[in-house]
C-alpha cells in the first residue's frame, strides 16, 4: 500500500546530473594532458611531453566507456571528446616535433627550416580532418577505422621524439627522420586504409582458442618490451607496428585479389 512518503517521490525521478560529469571529467583529464604535453615540449622535456600524450590517450578511452558503462552519452560529450581530441592528439604532438626538430633543422638552411615547419603543420591539419570525417561517418564498419586514429598517429610520433630525446647531437639524419615520421603518421590518419578497431570483441562471447591465447601473450610481449627497452621503445614499437597494419593489410589483400583473378583466368 502506498505511503504519504511514497506520494512525495516522483515517478519518474530524473538521473542525478553529476553522474553526467563523469565521463567529461575523463575528457577534460585527456585535455589537460594534451596541454601539459605542449607546456613540456615548450621547456624542452621531451620524455614528460611524450608521457603526457600516453595519459591522454588513457584519459580518451576511459570517458567513452565510463559514458556507455553509466548510460551517459550526449551530444555535448561527443564534441568535448572531439575538442580535447584535436588539442592532444592533433595540436600538441605537432608542437612537440617542432619543438624538438625542427627549430634544429633551421639551422641547416632556409628549406630544411620551411619543410620541418610545414610537417608539423600538416600533421595537425591532418588529425582535424582526420576527426571531421570520423564524426560524419556515422554509418561506418565499427569494426574497422578508415585512416590511422589520431591517438595512434599521435602516439607514433611523441613516442618517436621521447625515444629519440636522449640522443645528444640526432644530425640531420636523425631530423629527417622525425620530419618523415610526423608527416607519414599525418598522412596515414586521412588515407582510406582499414585498422582494426577492436571493438567486435566481446569478452563474455565465445572465442577461438587460438584468440584466447593471444590475448595473454600481448600483454606479456608488452610487459616484456617495457621492461627491456624501456617505455618508450616498447610503445613507439607497438603502435608503429599498428600504423603498418593498415599499409600491409591493403597490400596483401590485393595481392590475394591478383591470385585469385590468375586462378579463375
Amino acid at each position: 500500500m502506498p505511503t504519504a512518503m511514497d506520494s512525495e517521490i516522483p515517478a519518474d525521478r530524473p538521473r542525478s546530473r553529476a553522474i553526467y560529469l563523469l565521463p567529461n571529467l575523463f575528457t577534460t583529464g585527456c585535455l589537460f594532458s594534451g596541454f601539459y604535453a605542449i607546456v613540456a615540449a615548450i621547456d624542452d622535456n621531451y620524455a614528460r611531453a611524450g608521457f603526457a600524450v600516453f595519459a591522454a590517450m588513457l584519459f580518451d578511452t576511459l570517458d567513452g566507456r565510463v559514458a556507455r558503462l553509466t548510460r551517459t552519452e550526449s551530444a555535448f560529450g561527443k564534441e568535448y571528446d572531439s575538442l580535447a581530441d584535436m588539442v592532444s592528439f592533433g595540436v600538441a604532438p605537432a608542437i612537440v616535433a617542432y619543438q624538438w626538430g625542427v627549430a634544429r633543422l633551421a639551422e641547416y638552411g632556409f628549406v630544411w627550416g620551411r619543410l620541418g615547419w610545414l610537417a608539423a603543420f600538416s600533421y595537425a591539419a591532418c588529425a582535424a580532418l582526420r576527426l571531421a570525417r570520423f564524426n560524419t561517418r556515422t554509418g561506418q564498419d565499427k569494426g574497422f577505422f578508415e585512416g590511422l586514429p589520431s591517438p595512434s598517429a599521435a602516439a607514433v610520433v611523441s613516442g618517436f621524439i621521447w625515444s629519440a630525446s636522449a640522443w645528444r647531437e640526432p644530425g640531420l639524419p636523425g631530423l629527417i627522420l622525425a620530419l618523415l615520421v610526423t608527416s607519414c603518421a599525418g598522412a596515414l590518419m586521412v588515407s582510406s586504409f582499414g585498422y582494426n578497431s577492436f571493438k567486435k570483441l566481446n569478452a563474455n562471447g565465445s572465442v577461438r582458442f587460438a584468440t584466447f591465447l593471444l590475448v595473454p601473450a600481448g600483454f606479456v610481449l608488452i610487459a616484456v618490451l617495457i621492461a627491456w627497452a624501456g617505455p618508450s621503445i616498447a610503445l613507439l614499437s607497438i603502435f608503429g607496428a599498428y600504423a603498418l597494419s593498415g599499409p600491409l593489410s591493403s597490400v596483401f589483400r590485393r595481392s590475394q585479389r591478383a591470385q585469385r583473378r590468375a586462378a579463375e583466368d
